[in-house]
């Protein structure tokens, strides 16, 4: 080999190896860099590169990758086009501060846990609400709720208006386009108040309260529907509304079904309003029956009998303490809940089918009462 191509070689080689980084400035890197180069990786390959680094697998919830892989960013419509489009969050006293998540796209328990510990310097904090993305934690120790994103790594801490910090019902509402409000009743004496927080003006609102919806819907939270807060009475079963702006409570005309034992309300978010019943006799039910309000009409129609076994499951679960049961939506499905128990049943109202969510393989096998369960749909641009 003559000098000049030996040179030549040489100096090929030289490039090749003086274009590649060196590994100790990667691990110099800052970690909202290393995370946004991270992103770009194909979702396959990053799905094997997680299982090398407890760091990387960390990063399967940073907001740049979230914000690339979620389903505003994807081409497709489909509300399954994401891995991180939606998931079941629960809360129990076993787990402090650390909230197991079930990817209903994938219909697994995922195995890292969303921990907010950097959130939350109080372990006395407690997970109350979520809409859209956002969280709302008790903040006892300050008399103040913690508002926050996870995702985006953004909090606000809302100072409760009133002394003591003390409340019977909380709902978060949250607006991609108009932040978020806080709906909060208290009782004082022997009234109820309610206490409204409105995030674009960063102030309370104090209104009166509606006495009835207190006494046993104190696991169940409003629903938001045409524009108001909706809640159902204890019986006798009726339905009220409040107007989060004016505070002006009004009785609907919606005339409920009859035969109940328990009654709860549930709503995509404004479009649809449904009913979970429990339906018997003497405070006993025999059957469980899912409706939805016409809108044109204002009549309950009946959409779905729950099957006979799975009803009978579920009514043994929760031993007719239906105070224990409450409902939420999330992504098209209706999930109906029982505090002292770690399963939820869910209908998929696309596919008109009923099913368990299987339960949470971490829980301990000694479990005691305390299941809250969330819907959270990961959205790095929710308001805070």
């Amino acid at each position: 080999m003559n000098y000049s191509r030996y040179s030549l070689i040489m100096e090929n080689k030289n490039m090749v190896l003086s274009n590649q980084m060196d590994p100790k400035i990667w691990s110099r890197l800052p970690e909202d860099v290393l995370e946004h180069l991270l992103s770009f990786l194909p979702l396959k390959t990053f799905l094997k590169l997680r299982s090398t680094c407890k760091h990387f697998k960390t990063l399967l919830f940073s907001p740049p990758f979230v914000s690339k892989h979620s389903p505003s960013s994807s081409s497709s419509n489909s509300p399954n086009s994401s891995p991180f489009s939606s998931f079941f969050l629960l809360s129990h006293p076993q787990f402090p501060r650390q909230y197991p998540l079930f990817d209903t796209v994938h219909n697994n328990w995922r195995n890292l846990s969303l921990c907010i510990s950097p959130v939350l310097p109080s372990s006395s904090s407690v997970l109350l609400s979520s809409s859209n993305g956002l969280l709302c934690f008790s903040r006892p120790t300050s008399n103040a709720f913690i508002i926050t994103n996870v995702l985006a790594r953004s909090s606000r801490v809302v100072k409760y208006p009133n002394l003591p910090f003390s409340f019977e019902s909380l709902t978060l509402i949250s607006s991609s386009n108009n932040g978020y409000k806080l709906f909060v009743m208290s009782t004082v004496g022997s009234s109820s108040q309610v206490f409204v927080y409105d995030s674009l003006v960063h102030s309370w609102s104090q209104f009166g309260g509606f006495d009835l919806i207190l006494n046993e819907n104190h696991h169940q939270e409003g629903v938001f529907y045409d524009g108001y807060l909706w809640f159902i009475t204890p019986e006798p079963y009726f339905i009220v509304c409040m107007d989060l702006d004016t505070g002006e409570w009004k009785r609907s005309n919606f005339e409920l079904p009859s035969e109940l034992t328990f009654a709860r309300l549930v709503s995509d978010g404004d479009k649809k309003l449904f009913l979970i019943s429990g339906n018997g006799s003497n405070g006993i039910s025999r059957s469980m029956k899912l409706w939805e309000l016409d809108g044109d009409s204002k009549i309950w129609v009946e959409v779905e009998n729950v099957p006979e076994l799975i009803c009978r499951k579920f009514l043994s679960v929760c031993y007719h303490n239906y105070e224990h049961v409450y409902c939420f939506w999330h992504k098209g499905l209706i999930c109906v809940c029982c505090y002292s128990w770690p399963e939820i049943l869910y209908y998929k109202v696309s596919r008109r089918i009923w099913h368990w969510l299987p339960k949470c393989p971490s829980l301990p096998d000694k479990w005691s009462c305390g299941f809250r369960w969330f819907s959270f749909v990961p959205e790095l641009y929710a308001f805070v």
